[in-house]
């Protein structure tokens, strides 16, 4: 039985990305309760939002929103819609207390959890890294924060803080970006099937559902 691989390219303060990654999981549990047997590995890459913002420092996410798209109005219309679908998902967002911040430290540790852990850790740390930023209105881009979250889930946080201050975990991550681009993903989550079949967006869970049956089933 051949292993089937999902890559999802996302970041970790796209709300979309968490709505989605609610919506697949679902849709990965039904489909495996409904027969389908293969093996599934999945993997998180690397793509940030916002690349250039700034790697010290945060921005109140609905400023953040407001300088985007047009205005204070507008930015909390746009997050009142998002706190409200991510609700009717099971997810809690308190976008009042979200900081937006740079996610280069978070893709950088996510790909030592898949290197040093597995697929099924780095899963857990994209969770709870998205219900940090999100949820808790932790400051993603701080290294001290995210180490604690990587302790909370029993992982070597000290053999982590030596390997980011070692400068690893750049190349990986650019790696992921030159993979987004090579597939013409411009926009996230997007989601890859054995490097063939390509998803874009958060779909539906009965949609994400037909799509990956029918899928696996090629």
């Amino acid at each position: 039985m051949c292993l089937v691989r999902i890559e999802i390219w996302s970041d970790v303060v796209c709300p979309w990305c968490y709505i989605g990654k609610r919506r697949f999981e679902t849709a990965l549990a039904n489909i495996q309760r409904n027969g389908i047997t293969e093996p599934i590995e999945v993997i998180y890459r690397s793509y940030q939002l916002d690349p250039h913002a700034p790697v010290t420092g945060t921005t109140a996410v609905v400023d953040a929103y407001a300088k985007k798209f047009g205005g204070q109005e507008r930015a909390e219309q746009i997050l009142t819609h998002l706190t409200s679908v991510a609700a009717s998902d099971g997810l809690i967002f308190n976008m009042d207390r979200a900081l937006r911040a740079n996610t280069i430290l978070s893709h950088r540790i996510l790909h030592w959890a898949l290197s040093t852990y597995g697929p099924d850790t780095q899963a857990e740390v994209k969770e709870a890294f998205l219900q940090a930023y999100f949820t808790l209105g932790v400051n993603i881009g701080d290294l001290e924060e995210l180490l604690s979250i990587c302790g909370e889930l029993d992982l070597d946080s000290e053999a982590l803080r030596i390997w980011i201050e070692q400068g690893h975990g750049l190349e990986e991550v650019r790696a992921d970006f030159d993979g987004a681009a090579l597939r013409d993903i411009t926009a996230v989550p997007t989601y890859v099937i054995n490097d063939q079949f390509m998803i874009p967006g958060a779909q539906d869970v009965e949609l994400f559902e037909r799509i990956l049956t029918k899928m696996l089933q090629q």
